[in-house]
């Protein structure tokens, strides 16, 4: 059972200068502190110590990846996949516009271009059917995004990255204890990128992961991650010196933040319990309004298992999502909209291209709302939240 935290007991709901129920809460388990207390014992407070191993193998168990990379953002996973595929100029990774920023950016510093794809109207992921028309002779990988924590159709596109020759890189930042056929997520692609994020189910405030699944590319990804060097070579008393082999960079994070990590994967099937628990919650009392008209629920495939990582609703227009965003504001509760579309970005026009249309990427980002979701949120508050929605269509 989660053991809520004081913040929830001292929150004022009567207070309207601020959100009484807020997007999110970071959750914390009650062993943050002693664990990185423990790490302030050892006296080892850099990377790679005792706490990164121990999140490190908890990855490999639970996604079934061969090796696991921690690293301080998942952005700095994104980042580091992108270098240990030899991205260069010329080279294009094919994409969703719907996707956060630094999934883009890090196909673009290495000066490789981002190619971005419609989503599907069912899932808002990217649609399958049409990346093998956005292929080029340039072409070298595919970077799909489980959006919501709801799978790609990974067997069609690891079938298209076979047939092609092609790298596959799961996005899976909102993924972590999903499933899709009966695989996890992250599990699937060459590699794949994990966000432990504050936002994210499992958090360290700022954390990810790089899981590497293809047994050619892990030697490599372990000189990348360690600077570029050989480190961990000498560390197992292989060589009398370190020295450096290739380009790296400082992806690792400090032990403080592996020790708070660890903390929340201990309760990490705890915690995504809760947050389905909450999910199931307003997917069952919304139900009636998406049968009257006035909004969409989720689509989740049959062979997906999700981790309950957001909830959002799909209204029917943009200027109805913008007027139910402003009432829930009005009403002290923190529902937020997701990504603008990259390609719609300064930046998206400037180091990316479109293939075909977007149109369904342009639509369903304009109509989408997410609903608070954090395992501290209480069934009382979930019903204001289902309340203040209903009044707004019903009542209004």
């Amino acid at each position: 059972m989660l053991r809520p935290t004081s913040l929830v007991e001292k929150e004022d709901f009567s207070s309207r200068d601020r959100l009484a129920i807020p997007f999110n809460r970071p959750f914390q388990t009650g062993l943050e502190k002693i664990y990185i207390e423990q790490a302030l014992q050892q006296a080892h407070i850099s990377s790679n110590g005792e706490f990164t191993a121990r999140c490190q193998n908890w990855l490999e168990e639970t996604v079934g990846t061969k090796k696991a990379f921690l690293t301080h953002s998942g952005t700095g996973a994104l980042e580091l996949a992108a270098l240990l595929c030899d991205l260069a100029p010329g080279d294009e990774v094919i994409m969703p516009s719907f996707a956060f920023v630094t999934t883009a950016s890090s196909i673009a510093l290495r000066g490789a271009t981002p190619v971005f794809v419609d989503i599907r109207s069912d899932t808002l992921n990217l649609d399958e059917s049409l990346i093998e028309s956005a292929l080029t002779k340039r072409t070298k990988a595919i970077l799909p995004v489980h959006y919501a924590g709801v799978s790609c159709a990974m067997r069609t596109i690891s079938r298209i990255a076979d047939q092609h020759s092609l790298l596959l890189i799961e996005d899976a930042a909102h993924a972590l204890l999903s499933k899709g056929a009966g695989n996890a997520l992250g599990g699937i692609g060459h590699l794949a990128a994990l966000s432990f994020h504050e936002t994210k189910n499992i958090t360290a405030g700022e954390a990810g992961a790089l899981l590497v699944n293809s047994e050619g590319l892990i030697e490599r990804a372990q000189v990348l991650w360690e600077k570029g060097t050989d480190r961990q070579a000498f560390m197992l008393g292989h060589k009398d010196k370190y020295t450096w082999q290739d380009l790296g960079s400082s992806f690792a994070p400090s032990e403080l933040t592996a020790a708070f990590l660890w903390a929340q994967m201990e309760h990490a099937q705890a915690i995504t319990d809760r947050r389905l628990c909450i999910w199931r919650m307003y997917n069952d009392a919304l139900a009636d309004l998406e049968s009257m008209g006035f909004l969409r629920r989720p689509v989740i495939p049959g062979d997906c298992e999700i981790n309950g990582h957001i909830y959002y609703i799909l209204l029917n227009d943009a200027a109805t999502r913008d007027a139910t965003l402003q009432y829930l504001t009005k009403e002290g509760i923190g529902a937020v909209f997701h990504f603008v579309p990259l390609h719609q970005s300064k930046a998206g026009r400037k180091y990316g291209r479109v293939s075909g249309q977007l149109t369904n990427t342009e639509e369903y980002s304009a109509r989408l709302i997410r609903l608070p979701l954090y395992p501290d949120l209480k069934d009382s508050e979930v019903e204001r939240i289902v309340m203040t929605i209903r009044h707004f269509f019903l009542a209004t």
